[in-house]
């Protein structure tokens, strides 16, 4: 198996850094991961400026690729030639925060996991819950290491990801779950430069979230490891028996 490996807290985060050494007897591994930080990129794709491969090490010299863009992009270069050699897995991580309910739709994490899947590469994001420490990563590591054990031997369809979050403390187990719903306490901080001028910040408390039992939410709350299965199909299919109730009317041209 040959797995690419990224994230989106740049190619020098500890989180890869565990994630590296959880997977490395799994198959070959190559990383191209962020230069710098880009949490919070959701699904960007870099059109109007050219991108860069630097090489790059992390912090116990394992080589790697740091690429100028967001993690999408690292992928979507990967994927598209920048690598020889096929990938039969893109694994993404270890986030130091929980992707929960719709963080994914914001996760650098997630959607570099999500992209693989645009060019028929199934996909593994990888997340813990509030990772301060080296030491807080290993239980995700040795999560995913189990989790991709298992995409090897049984397989997994191309346009699927798999989105791991899990405690840092020793977990209760596995639940496999659907997506939560969380509460943003997001507050807009208006503020003035030297000049007078305003400038913004997106504040708040940090989120929380609804406990629904076999949510992702519920399932961290609980202390358990939660798999949340993802694609990139949106459709809301329980609306259309209703949409098709509504009066369209005639072609307005």
């Amino acid at each position: 198996m040959h797995l690419l490996l990224t994230n989106d807290d740049g190619v020098h985060a500890p989180g890869l850094l565990a994630l590296k050494q959880a997977l490395a007897p799994l198959g070959k591994l190559t990383i191209v991961a962020p230069a710098h930080n880009q949490s919070a990129a959701g699904h960007r794709k870099t059109l109007h400026k050219p991108l860069r491969m630097e090489p790059a090490h992390l912090a116990d010299g394992t080589p790697a690729w740091a690429c100028s863009g967001a993690p999408s992009d690292a992928v979507a270069l990967s994927l598209l030639g920048f690598l020889s050699e096929k990938v039969d897995l893109v694994v993404s991580g270890i986030n130091p925060h929980a992707n929960l309910a719709q963080d994914v739709t914001y996760s650098g994490t997630v959607t570099a996991a999500l992209e693989a899947t645009l060019f028929g590469v199934p996909g593994v994001a990888v997340s813990a819950d509030e990772a301060h420490t080296p030491e807080d990563y290993a239980v995700a590591a040795q999560a995913a290491a189990q989790l991709v054990r298992q995409v090897i031997d049984k397989g997994l369809a191309a346009n699927l990801v798999l989105s791991l979050n899990a405690p840092i403390t020793p977990a209760k187990g596995w639940r496999l779950t659907r997506q939560g719903r969380r509460v943003y306490r997001d507050k807009l901080v208006v503020r003035q430069d030297p000049r007078g001028k305003p400038y913004y910040w997106i504040g708040g408390d940090w989120p929380t979230g609804e406990l629904i039992e076999n949510t992702d939410y519920w399932a961290l709350a609980q202390g358990y490891i939660s798999v949340t299965p993802l694609h990139l199909d949106l459709t809301a299919h329980n609306t259309f028996e209703t949409l098709q109730t509504w009066q369209w009317g005639e072609i307005p041209f």
